[in-house]
């Protein structure tokens, strides 16, 4: 593949390290760190790195503070650097924009009290219908941020090996997930995190977020590459497949931060053989 030429569906990892993507997206949790931890420094000085050569999105069902605590707080960059980053927490119904020392928020798609009300009563109703409401949790299982309510079966905190090992075919989130939708046609039910179902408006999920963001930019979807964990018929990322955007598929930060160091490396005159590791 020539350099810059729009790259063939399914293009491989390798083949992409070669394409002059002109906007880089990730999704956060176990894609630029572990599921609702900080990124580490070699994550965080592989994104300065890439903010010096194109714009870059983070699109995650987490919350706003979840940027802030796990991305934001950790990545130690510049006013120039942050203002080349886009975020869209919440899958992308909502927007921000670092401008004048500040983020500022460009769009916000928050469901009404009534909405919030139906989607937390159904996740909650269905979950003990299906015996997935447990007793022993981390934090609040039922998070309404907003934008999107968020059902995590071992609450919030929860420790990782836990979350990994309570659902690791995703049978349980897929049942869950059926049965609310069924509850609330009118609204989005999804797949989320490893133990996570979320709900938001109609229609809206991270294409529609990547989307806005072509949109905004005026960056056209070929032109960029998305980064996610969850790129498999039905994970929470897989909306963005159908788009057209030439994806990566990881299974963790680290395969992320190899991905990225070669991308940047691949740019530097003195790399002629970039491989990921």
């Amino acid at each position: 593949m020539a350099s810059g030429s729009i790259p063939p569906i399914g293009a491989s990892p390798e083949e992409l390290l070669r394409f002059d993507a002109e906007l880089i997206a990730f999704d956060l949790d176990d894609t630029l760190a572990a599921s609702k931890a900080a990124i580490t420094p070699r994550m965080a000085a592989a994104l300065r790195g890439l903010l010096a050569l194109v714009p870059v999105c983070v699109i995650s069902g987490g919350h706003v503070t979840q940027f802030q605590s796990q991305l934001l707080g950790n990545l130690d960059a510049s006013p120039e650097q942050l203002s080349r980053l886009h975020l869209m927490p919440t899958c992308g119904t909502r927007y921000l924009r670092f401008a004048g020392g500040a983020w500022d928020e460009v769009y916000a798609y928050d469901l009404s009290a009534e909405q919030c009300e139906r989607a937390m009563t159904a996740l909650e109703e269905e979950a003990r219908a299906l015996g997935l409401w447990e007793t022993q949790t981390w934090g609040d299982v039922l998070d309404n941020r907003g934008s999107q309510i968020t059902f995590s079966a071992l609450g919030q905190q929860a420790p990782l090996p836990e979350k990994k090992a309570w659902d690791p075919t995703g049978e349980k989130k897929n049942a869950l997930r059926d049965a609310v939708a069924a509850r609330i046609p009118d609204l989005e039910v999804r797949s989320g995190g490893s133990t996570s179902v979320d709900v938001t408006l109609a229609g809206v999920d991270k294409a529609y977020g990547m989307q806005r963001l072509a949109e905004h930019t005026g960056i056209a979807l070929a032109d960029m590459i998305f980064v996610g964990d969850r790129l498999d018929p039905g994970g929470n990322d897989y909306p963005v497949v159908g788009l057209g955007v030439p994806t990566v598929a990881v299974d963790s930060w680290e395969e992320t931060a190899g991905f990225v160091e070669g991308w940047v490396a691949a740019r530097s005159p003195e790399e002629s053989s970039i491989t990921i590791t």
